[in-house]
Protein backbone atom coordinates (compact mmCIF):
# COMPACT_ATOMS: atom_id res chain seq x y z
CA UNK A 1 0.00 0.00 0.00
CA UNK A 2 1.14 3.82 -0.57
CA UNK A 3 0.88 5.75 2.10
CA UNK A 4 0.78 9.55 2.84
CA UNK A 5 1.80 10.35 5.98
CA UNK A 6 0.37 13.70 7.82
CA UNK A 7 3.21 14.78 10.44
CA UNK A 8 2.29 16.64 13.43
CA UNK A 9 4.43 18.77 15.24
CA UNK A 10 3.59 18.62 18.65
CA UNK A 11 5.84 20.82 20.12
CA UNK A 12 4.89 24.37 19.49
CA UNK A 13 5.26 25.22 22.86
CA UNK A 14 8.93 24.66 22.26
CA UNK A 15 10.49 28.58 20.51
CA UNK A 16 13.78 27.56 21.35
CA UNK A 17 13.89 24.62 18.99
CA UNK A 18 12.10 26.76 16.06
CA UNK A 19 14.42 29.61 16.57
CA UNK A 20 17.51 27.36 16.82
CA UNK A 21 16.13 25.67 13.27
CA UNK A 22 16.35 29.06 12.23
CA UNK A 23 19.71 29.73 13.78
CA UNK A 24 22.18 31.92 11.00
CA UNK A 25 25.24 34.19 11.96
CA UNK A 26 23.43 37.51 11.94
CA UNK A 27 25.01 40.05 13.16
CA UNK A 28 24.20 41.35 16.94
CA UNK A 29 24.64 44.75 18.13
CA UNK A 30 27.25 45.73 15.81
CA UNK A 31 29.33 42.64 16.34
CA UNK A 32 29.49 39.25 14.59
CA UNK A 33 27.67 36.29 16.74
CA UNK A 34 29.72 33.40 16.21
CA UNK A 35 28.26 30.03 14.91
CA UNK A 36 28.72 27.15 17.73
CA UNK A 37 31.25 24.52 15.39
CA UNK A 38 30.30 21.00 15.34
CA UNK A 39 33.94 20.43 17.54
CA UNK A 40 32.47 22.99 20.78
CA UNK A 41 29.42 21.58 20.02
CA UNK A 42 30.10 17.98 19.85
CA UNK A 43 32.38 18.10 23.14
CA UNK A 44 29.15 19.55 24.89
CA UNK A 45 26.99 16.15 23.61
CA UNK A 46 28.29 13.31 25.16
CA UNK A 47 25.47 10.71 23.41
CA UNK A 48 26.50 9.73 19.67
CA UNK A 49 23.53 8.76 18.46
CA UNK A 50 19.96 11.25 19.01
CA UNK A 51 17.40 9.90 21.41
CA UNK A 52 14.51 8.82 19.43
CA UNK A 53 12.01 9.62 22.67
CA UNK A 54 12.88 13.57 21.67
CA UNK A 55 10.87 15.47 18.76
CA UNK A 56 13.69 16.06 17.02
CA UNK A 57 15.13 12.48 17.23
CA UNK A 58 11.95 10.92 16.15
CA UNK A 59 11.24 13.11 13.07
CA UNK A 60 15.22 12.96 12.32
CA UNK A 61 14.42 9.09 12.20
CA UNK A 62 11.05 8.43 10.82
CA UNK A 63 9.87 11.76 9.54
CA UNK A 64 11.58 13.22 6.88
CA UNK A 65 11.61 12.33 2.80
CA UNK A 66 15.39 10.65 3.43
CA UNK A 67 14.17 8.41 6.49
CA UNK A 68 10.87 7.24 5.22
CA UNK A 69 12.46 3.37 4.69
CA UNK A 70 13.20 3.43 8.20
CA UNK A 71 9.32 4.62 9.06
CA UNK A 72 7.88 1.69 6.63
CA UNK A 73 10.08 -0.90 8.15
CA UNK A 74 9.16 -0.12 12.15
CA UNK A 75 5.74 0.06 11.11
CA UNK A 76 5.48 -3.28 9.48
CA UNK A 77 6.49 -5.03 12.15
CA UNK A 78 3.19 -4.04 13.70
CA UNK A 79 0.83 -4.30 11.41
CA UNK A 80 -1.01 -7.05 9.81
CA UNK A 81 -0.62 -8.79 6.21
CA UNK A 82 -2.93 -7.44 4.32
CA UNK A 83 -1.91 -3.74 5.57
CA UNK A 84 2.21 -4.17 5.11
CA UNK A 85 3.15 -0.90 3.57
CA UNK A 86 5.76 -0.45 0.63
CA UNK A 87 5.66 3.40 0.27
CA UNK A 88 4.97 6.58 1.86
CA UNK A 89 4.47 10.29 1.39
CA UNK A 90 4.76 12.53 3.51
CA UNK A 91 2.27 15.93 3.45
CA UNK A 92 1.13 18.46 6.32
CA UNK A 93 -1.08 17.74 9.11
CA UNK A 94 -4.46 18.67 9.24
CA UNK A 95 -4.78 18.19 13.77
CA UNK A 96 -3.16 19.89 16.01
CA UNK A 97 -2.89 18.98 20.06
CA UNK A 98 -6.15 19.95 21.54
CA UNK A 99 -4.24 20.50 25.09
CA UNK A 100 -0.74 22.12 26.18
CA UNK A 101 -0.18 19.03 27.82
CA UNK A 102 -0.74 17.32 24.34
CA UNK A 103 1.63 19.81 22.48
CA UNK A 104 4.04 19.33 24.70
CA UNK A 105 4.55 15.52 25.44
CA UNK A 106 3.14 14.45 22.15
CA UNK A 107 4.86 14.12 18.75
CA UNK A 108 3.09 12.36 15.95
CA UNK A 109 2.48 10.94 12.26
CA UNK A 110 -0.79 10.63 10.77
CA UNK A 111 -0.93 8.21 7.65
CA UNK A 112 -2.95 6.92 5.60
CA UNK A 113 -3.00 4.26 2.61
CA UNK A 114 -4.14 4.33 -0.70
CA UNK A 115 -6.15 1.49 -0.10
CA UNK A 116 -8.01 3.71 2.52
CA UNK A 117 -6.39 2.63 6.24
CA UNK A 118 -5.64 4.94 8.56
CA UNK A 119 -2.76 4.61 10.95
CA UNK A 120 -2.22 7.49 13.91
CA UNK A 121 1.43 6.39 15.06
CA UNK A 122 1.87 8.77 18.75
CA UNK A 123 5.34 8.90 20.15
CA UNK A 124 4.27 9.38 23.93
CA UNK A 125 6.68 10.70 26.55
CA UNK A 126 4.69 11.04 29.55
CA UNK A 127 1.53 9.50 31.22
CA UNK A 128 -1.54 11.67 31.29
CA UNK A 129 -4.80 11.66 33.56
CA UNK A 130 -7.51 9.56 31.20
CA UNK A 131 -4.65 8.53 28.78
CA UNK A 132 -7.17 6.15 27.01
CA UNK A 133 -10.14 8.66 26.08
CA UNK A 134 -7.96 10.85 24.65
CA UNK A 135 -6.41 8.16 22.50
CA UNK A 136 -10.15 6.60 21.88
CA UNK A 137 -11.08 10.65 21.10
CA UNK A 138 -8.15 10.86 18.67
CA UNK A 139 -8.98 7.98 16.63
CA UNK A 140 -12.18 9.66 16.15
CA UNK A 141 -10.41 12.37 14.06
CA UNK A 142 -9.38 9.73 10.81
CA UNK A 143 -12.96 8.16 11.32
CA UNK A 144 -15.22 11.19 11.23
CA UNK A 145 -12.89 12.42 7.77
CA UNK A 146 -14.21 9.55 6.45
CA UNK A 147 -17.58 10.96 5.78
CA UNK A 148 -19.01 11.88 2.46
CA UNK A 149 -21.43 13.95 0.91
CA UNK A 150 -24.68 13.34 -0.32
CA UNK A 151 -26.08 9.48 0.06
CA UNK A 152 -23.51 7.11 1.92
CA UNK A 153 -23.75 3.96 3.37
CA UNK A 154 -21.27 4.39 6.50
CA UNK A 155 -19.03 1.94 4.95
CA UNK A 156 -15.45 2.54 6.96
CA UNK A 157 -12.15 2.16 6.49
CA UNK A 158 -10.02 0.43 9.00
CA UNK A 159 -7.90 2.97 11.79
CA UNK A 160 -4.86 1.89 13.80
CA UNK A 161 -3.57 4.12 16.24
CA UNK A 162 0.05 3.14 17.13
CA UNK A 163 1.17 4.11 20.75
CA UNK A 164 5.12 4.36 21.60
CA UNK A 165 4.91 4.93 25.06
CA UNK A 166 7.77 5.93 27.45
CA UNK A 167 6.03 4.35 30.52
CA UNK A 168 4.09 1.55 31.64
CA UNK A 169 0.39 1.28 32.18
CA UNK A 170 -0.46 1.05 35.93
CA UNK A 171 -3.89 -0.30 35.91
CA UNK A 172 -3.13 -3.72 34.02
CA UNK A 173 -3.87 -7.04 35.74
CA UNK A 174 -0.15 -7.71 37.39
CA UNK A 175 0.16 -10.71 35.18
CA UNK A 176 0.18 -8.64 32.08
CA UNK A 177 2.35 -5.71 32.56
CA UNK A 178 5.37 -6.92 32.01
CA UNK A 179 3.68 -7.06 27.93
CA UNK A 180 5.74 -5.26 25.75
CA UNK A 181 2.27 -4.84 22.65
CA UNK A 182 -0.81 -4.15 23.86
CA UNK A 183 -3.12 -5.20 21.12
CA UNK A 184 -6.91 -3.29 21.61
CA UNK A 185 -10.25 -4.14 19.58
CA UNK A 186 -13.92 -3.62 20.41
CA UNK A 187 -14.80 -7.34 21.62
CA UNK A 188 -18.41 -9.04 22.96
CA UNK A 189 -19.07 -10.40 25.89
CA UNK A 190 -17.54 -13.79 24.71
CA UNK A 191 -14.40 -11.99 23.93
CA UNK A 192 -14.75 -12.51 20.38
CA UNK A 193 -14.02 -9.57 17.84
CA UNK A 194 -16.80 -7.00 17.51
CA UNK A 195 -15.50 -4.59 14.97
CA UNK A 196 -12.01 -5.26 13.36
CA UNK A 197 -11.63 -1.85 11.58
CA UNK A 198 -10.39 -0.06 15.29
CA UNK A 199 -7.35 -1.30 16.35
CA UNK A 200 -5.35 0.48 19.02
CA UNK A 201 -1.47 -1.03 19.59
CA UNK A 202 0.65 0.20 22.83
CA UNK A 203 3.94 -0.42 23.40
CA UNK A 204 5.02 -0.01 26.36
CA UNK A 205 8.78 0.38 25.82
CA UNK A 206 10.31 0.54 29.55
CA UNK A 207 9.06 -2.97 29.56
CA UNK A 208 11.39 -4.05 26.54
CA UNK A 209 14.36 -5.43 28.49
CA UNK A 210 16.62 -7.48 25.49
CA UNK A 211 20.15 -7.18 25.36
CA UNK A 212 21.94 -6.66 21.96
CA UNK A 213 22.95 -10.07 21.68
CA UNK A 214 19.09 -11.23 22.52
CA UNK A 215 17.72 -9.61 19.20
CA UNK A 216 16.23 -12.15 17.01
CA UNK A 217 13.34 -10.25 14.51
CA UNK A 218 13.34 -7.29 12.86
CA UNK A 219 10.38 -5.53 16.03
CA UNK A 220 12.88 -6.59 18.94
CA UNK A 221 15.52 -4.45 16.82
CA UNK A 222 13.09 -1.31 16.25
CA UNK A 223 12.49 -1.80 20.12
CA UNK A 224 15.81 -2.17 21.49
CA UNK A 225 17.04 0.98 18.96
CA UNK A 226 14.05 3.16 20.68
CA UNK A 227 15.11 2.44 24.68
CA UNK A 228 19.05 2.73 23.97
CA UNK A 229 20.35 4.04 20.36
CA UNK A 230 21.62 7.25 22.22
CA UNK A 231 23.36 5.16 24.76
CA UNK A 232 25.50 3.00 21.82
CA UNK A 233 29.09 4.00 20.94
CA UNK A 234 29.36 1.46 18.31
CA UNK A 235 26.67 -0.47 16.20
CA UNK A 236 26.05 -3.92 17.13
CA UNK A 237 26.66 -7.06 15.17
CA UNK A 238 23.07 -7.50 15.11
CA UNK A 239 22.09 -4.63 13.89
CA UNK A 240 24.37 -4.31 10.74
CA UNK A 241 21.56 -4.72 8.50
CA UNK A 242 21.01 -1.86 5.62
CA UNK A 243 17.81 -0.21 6.73
CA UNK A 244 19.52 0.10 10.68
CA UNK A 245 23.02 1.55 9.13
CA UNK A 246 21.06 4.29 7.36
CA UNK A 247 19.52 4.71 10.76
CA UNK A 248 22.51 5.17 12.20
CA UNK A 249 24.08 7.38 9.32
CA UNK A 250 20.74 9.85 9.99
CA UNK A 251 21.07 9.78 13.78
CA UNK A 252 24.97 10.63 14.20
CA UNK A 253 25.00 13.50 16.10
CA UNK A 254 28.23 14.52 14.93
CA UNK A 255 26.81 14.44 10.81
CA UNK A 256 25.02 17.20 12.10
CA UNK A 257 24.81 21.18 11.21
CA UNK A 258 25.36 23.77 13.92
CA UNK A 259 21.38 24.23 13.84
CA UNK A 260 20.39 20.71 13.72
CA UNK A 261 22.56 20.30 16.87
CA UNK A 262 21.35 23.07 18.73
CA UNK A 263 18.04 22.29 17.94
CA UNK A 264 18.20 18.88 18.87
CA UNK A 265 19.90 20.16 22.20
CA UNK A 266 16.96 22.12 23.07
CA UNK A 267 14.59 19.24 21.91
CA UNK A 268 16.97 16.86 24.56
CA UNK A 269 16.79 19.56 27.64
CA UNK A 270 13.27 19.59 27.52
CA UNK A 271 12.65 16.02 27.11
CA UNK A 272 15.34 15.79 30.15
CA UNK A 273 13.29 18.06 31.97
CA UNK A 274 9.96 16.45 31.19
CA UNK A 275 11.50 13.51 32.91
CA UNK A 276 12.72 15.13 36.01
CA UNK A 277 9.23 16.84 36.87
CA UNK A 278 7.97 13.38 36.16
CA UNK A 279 10.24 11.83 38.65
CA UNK A 280 10.03 14.29 41.42
CA UNK A 281 6.63 14.64 41.15
CA UNK A 282 6.44 10.40 42.04
CA UNK A 283 9.00 10.61 44.63
CA UNK A 284 7.35 13.46 46.50
CA UNK A 285 4.40 11.21 46.20
CA UNK A 286 6.13 8.81 47.76
CA UNK A 287 7.10 11.11 50.60
CA UNK A 288 3.86 11.91 50.80
CA UNK A 289 2.53 8.58 51.79
CA UNK A 290 5.22 8.06 53.96
CA UNK A 291 4.36 11.24 56.02
CA UNK A 292 0.34 10.62 55.67
CA UNK A 293 0.67 7.28 56.93
CA UNK A 294 -1.40 3.83 56.62
CA UNK A 295 -5.33 6.16 55.97
CA UNK A 296 -3.35 8.08 53.04
CA UNK A 297 -1.78 4.08 51.70
CA UNK A 298 -5.24 2.83 51.82
CA UNK A 299 -7.14 5.61 50.10
CA UNK A 300 -3.99 5.42 47.04
CA UNK A 301 -4.87 1.62 47.21
CA UNK A 302 -8.95 1.87 47.09
CA UNK A 303 -8.46 5.02 44.30
CA UNK A 304 -6.11 2.56 42.37
CA UNK A 305 -9.04 -0.33 42.11
CA UNK A 306 -11.95 2.80 41.25
CA UNK A 307 -9.59 3.17 38.06
CA UNK A 308 -9.93 -0.17 37.42
CA UNK A 309 -13.59 -0.42 37.68
CA UNK A 310 -13.35 -4.02 39.08
CA UNK A 311 -14.52 -3.97 42.19
CA UNK A 312 -18.12 -2.71 43.98
CA UNK A 313 -17.71 -0.02 46.43
CA UNK A 314 -18.41 -2.58 49.47
CA UNK A 315 -15.38 -5.01 47.83
CA UNK A 316 -13.22 -2.43 47.67
CA UNK A 317 -14.04 -0.85 51.39
CA UNK A 318 -13.26 -4.90 52.45
CA UNK A 319 -9.79 -4.88 51.13
CA UNK A 320 -8.75 -1.57 52.18
CA UNK A 321 -10.58 -1.00 55.60
CA UNK A 322 -11.95 2.34 54.75
CA UNK A 323 -15.90 3.14 55.13
CA UNK A 324 -18.11 3.20 52.93
CA UNK A 325 -18.72 6.62 52.95
CA UNK A 326 -15.04 7.60 52.37
CA UNK A 327 -15.16 5.04 48.71
CA UNK A 328 -18.19 7.02 47.88
CA UNK A 329 -16.45 10.32 48.61
CA UNK A 330 -13.29 9.05 46.90
CA UNK A 331 -15.40 8.10 43.83
CA UNK A 332 -17.06 11.38 43.90
CA UNK A 333 -13.48 13.50 44.00
CA UNK A 334 -11.68 11.39 41.15
CA UNK A 335 -9.39 10.08 43.98
CA UNK A 336 -8.99 13.26 45.82
CA UNK A 337 -8.25 13.63 49.42
CA UNK A 338 -10.73 12.92 51.57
Amino acid sequence: ARVAVNIRRCSAAHPAVQRAAALHCAPRHGRSTPCISRRESSRRMKEKYINLFTDFGFKKAFGEEASKEHLISFLNTLLPERHQIHDLQFSANEYQGVTTLDRKAIFDLNCVSTSGEYFIVELQKAKQNFFKDRSVFYATFPIQQQAQRGEWDFKLSAVYTIGILDFIFDDEVRSHRQDVIHRVQLKDQHHRVFYDKLTFIYLTLPNFTKTADELDTLQDKWFFLFRHLHELDEIPPRLRERVFLSLFEKASIARFEPEERQAYESSLKYYRDLKNVIDTAREEGREVGREEGERQAKCETACHLLTQGLLTDEQIGAVTGLSLTDIQRLRGSNGGPI
